[in-house]
């Protein structure tokens, strides 16, 4: 798990740029920051820190390998430093580097000059960055993926209240952590740079949003960051499990937000699940649901931020004819109405989730949520059976989804979506059996809050 590390980030830096190379972090301010890491044991580039198996992360360093990484390190010889060397292993394995909060592009250099390569990365709680990154003998890839970095503090007077099993996540620090997985990952070269240009798109939302820190768990909130280039867009997820847009108000995370954002950022808002179980004078989805959904957006705007508006997906419930119940009850118009009354941008998930849904059919759905055997997982004795929270796999499908939103509400965002991504239809999902991603090993069988 990740130690947790107090702020004294701007020490560390300092001591970093003496003890390696001036040139290697450009600086101990956010505005400045720019380290380079040279993996493997051999040659070390010219400006850049050596990374070997025992460069285990200490807050002396500031950087490292954390402790459950099992790494070795591979020299093939040769002239260039960075390429002739690299760091493997045969399970996932974590790096994470002290930063200040913001948004970081993140450079890194995979391949082996003797041997094949496979390598997907995942960002803090699982964020997913790279897919599958594929390299023949004798090929590197150079890849950049841009990562957001935050932490509870709010302007140096508050801070966010966490609920207590956020305090393990791998965010909410001064840290970026990275994850190298899939069956043949080699790393040689990392370099992160601060970005002071991106546009923040922050999210705010429930579980089915949320960065799920653990396996099987899944929200597509941690899967959209894939579908953007780098450099342009940055992706800051506060969305929380068992979040009502009340809660999110009332437990400072909105006031985070704000405290984050400048003109040009999007500020993504979904919620509808837990809401809906509130009860007591004047709550429900057409009073004190649509208050508090235009507070996030008259907030958002007074600061230059886009809001826009996702409707919540349909929970998996099938009636007799193969269609999907509604559950939601009058949430999702609730917030159409507010779309149409405040000239907000709507991204009608609820909708495009039904037509998915009945599209898997009953069966095929399953594949979709967490739905497991017992013993599937570590520790997993009972069998899983949620029909609310997503596997990878639907979490994918979820996110392609919103990637139709952003292209239908004609947001400018669009523009700065990856050329490549296939067109997508809910009516006609991706076959589960073509799906694939490595689990990261980190595993909880306990349901998420919310339902």
């Amino acid at each position: 798990m990740k130690i947790q590390r107090d702020s004294l980030w701007v020490g560390l830096f300092l001591c970093i740029s003496v003890a390696a190379n001036a040139q290697n972090v450009a600086g101990s301010g956010k505005d400045s920051y720019h380290v380079r890491f040279d993996f493997g044991s051999g040659k070390v580039e010219k400006g850049f820190l050596p990374v070997t198996p025992v460069t285990l992360y200490s807050k002396v360093l500031g950087y490292g390998f954390l402790p459950e990484a099992s790494v070795q390190a591979v020299s093939r010889g040769g002239k260039d430093a960075l390429k002739s060397d690299f760091c493997t292993s045969d399970n996932p394995f974590f790096f994470t580097v002290d930063v200040p909060e913001g948004n970081y592009d993140v450079q890194v250099t995979l391949g082996d000059s003797e041997g094949e390569s496979l390598t997907t990365v995942k960002a803090e709680c699982r964020r997913l960055m790279i897919e599958k990154v594929q390299t023949q003998a004798g090929h590197f890839v150079t890849q950049t993926f841009t990562v957001n970095v935050r932490n509870r503090r709010i302007a140096d007077t508050s801070e966010v209240k966490l609920k207590p099993r956020e305090l393990s996540y791998l965010h909410w620090d001064n840290q970026l952590t990275l994850e190298f997985g899939n069956t043949l990952p080699k790393v040689c070269a990392l370099e992160i740079t601060h970005n002071k240009e991106a546009a923040t798109v922050f999210l705010a939302g429930n579980s089915t949003v949320v960065d799920q820190d653990r396996e099987p768990w899944a929200a597509w909130g941690q899967m959209i960051p894939a579908f953007f280039k780098s450099g342009r867009i940055a992706i800051a997820n506060h969305a929380e499990s068992g979040e009502s847009a009340s809660s999110f108000i009332k437990e400072r995370r909105l006031e985070k937000i704000l405290s984050l954002m400048k003109a040009g950022d999007y500020l993504f808002i979904e919620f509808a699940h837990n809401d809906q179980k509130q009860t007591g004078p004047n709550i429900g989805p057409f009073t004190s649901y649509k208050k508090d959904l235009k507070y996030f957006i008259s907030e958002t705007r007074k600061r230059g931020g886009s809001p826009v508006l996702v409707t919540s997906m349909h929970r998996r419930n099938f009636d007799s004819t193969g269609h999907i119940v509604n559950t939601l009850g009058n949430y999702p118009e609730a917030m159409r109405q507010v779309a149409r009354e405040e000239n907000v941008p709507l991204i009608d998930l609820n909708a495009m989730s039904k037509t998915l849904y009945e599209a898997w059919g009953p069966e095929k759905s399953l594949k979709a949520f967490v739905h497991y055997p017992a013993g599937s997982f570590p520790g997993q004795e009972k069998e899983l059976k949620d029909n609310t929270h997503f596997s990878t796999y639907g979490a994918y499908e979820i996110a392609k989804c919103i990637v139709v939103g952003i292209k239908a509400a004609k947001l400018p965002i669009a523009q700065y979506l990856k050329e490549n991504i296939p067109a997508f239809d809910p009516a006609k999902p991706d076959a589960v059996e073509t799906w694939s991603l490595p689990l990261s090993p980190l595993v909880q069988v306990i349901k998420p809050d919310g339902n």
